[in-house]
């Protein structure tokens, strides 16, 4: 996610008045409200509030993006069933979504769609929200409005520990490598050509088959984010991450390419208004505590 994060962040999405919103989507509910011990009360909103429908809060993501999102054969760590399939989903994303649930009584479907068909999707009502990773760039909300960040992600690289670049200080060590992402992330359209002299190889398809390139020797390392390399190590324990953060030898990127975001509908802004209430009842350290809970219990094989 990260991504075109896929986004490990910080520009936080103001809540917008819920009576405007409400009215322009045709229901009633109460906006969340902090209390006077400064936790948060959620009410549940009403079926036809125009928020979500018969109390199914439906998201999608690529349930292959480890440890964002996975596929997994059974309910163990309480994964959630993928809808029209027999398998199940996991993962931070899917943790967050269960966080959003959880505080409204909602009850969570998880929709697997291919990367490119995820906009369109929350764009023509298919699906409530995207929790995919999802950067949150300035081009793409002009697609869809973001709640969030539910993240602050690093961008890093991942080489081999053997590999004549594992001793890079930055990305100026990293001339003349071969080197990929995953294709319509700000890795690959942003980061990579910042590296002068690298030879960009095609954009991998997805996160694990950017991570195969590498394991397979087509390229030298790939750029990702912190908790897709962090994901990967632990896959990998032939693999490295090289964090270049605080030097000036390091990628230039913006808070809108690293601050990963909810989407939802443009000008769904009741839906954004309490999917926001929640996020901001969490800090950096919760989201990066959850973060290493999906890492832990990650099955290998995703990546």
């Amino acid at each position: 996610m990260r991504r075109k994060v896929v986004s490990i962040v910080l520009s936080a999405a103001m809540m917008v008045s819920m009576a405007g919103a409400l009215t322009a989507f045709g229901g009633e509910t109460e906006a969340a409200s902090g209390t006077e011990s400064g936790t948060e009360a959620f009410t549940e909103s009403p079926e036809g509030s125009g928020l979500i429908k018969d109390g199914v809060f439906s998201i999608a993501n690529e349930c292959g993006y480890a440890p964002y999102n996975w596929s997994q054969p059974d309910d163990s760590n309480d994964s959630v069933p993928i809808e029209d399939t027999s398998e199940y989903s996991n993962g931070y994303d899917v943790m967050i979504a269960k966080k959003i649930c959880d505080a409204y009584g909602w009850k969570l479907k998880v929709n697997r769609l291919d990367w490119d068909s995820l906009i369109p999707a929350v764009q023509s009502g298919q699906v409530d929200a995207i929790i995919a990773g999802q950067s949150m760039t300035a081009e793409r909300a002009k697609q869809v409005d973001f709640a969030g960040p539910y993240l602050y992600a690093t961008i890093v690289v991942v080489t081999k520990k053997d590999s004549k670049f594992a001793s890079a200080k930055g990305i100026s060590d990293l001339s003349g490598g071969k080197c990929t992402s995953q294709m319509g992330t700000i890795w690959y359209d942003t980061c990579l050509p910042q590296i002068e002299g690298a030879d960009v190889q095609e954009a991998a398809e997805s996160a694990p088959a950017m991570l195969m390139a590498l394991e397979t020797g087509a390229v030298d390392y790939v750029c990702t984010d912190m908790p897709t390399a962090q994901g990967a190590v632990a896959a990998y324990p032939d693999l490295t991450i090289l964090d270049f953060s605080g030097s000036d030898d390091n990628f230039k990127v913006s808070d809108e390419d690293v601050n990963i975001g909810i989407s939802v509908k443009k000008g769904n802004t009741a839906l954004k208004s309490e999917i926001d209430a929640v996020l901001n009842t969490m800090d950096k350290k919760d989201f990066d505590d959850i973060m290493a809970d999906a890492i832990k219990i990650q099955p290998i094989t995703n990546n």
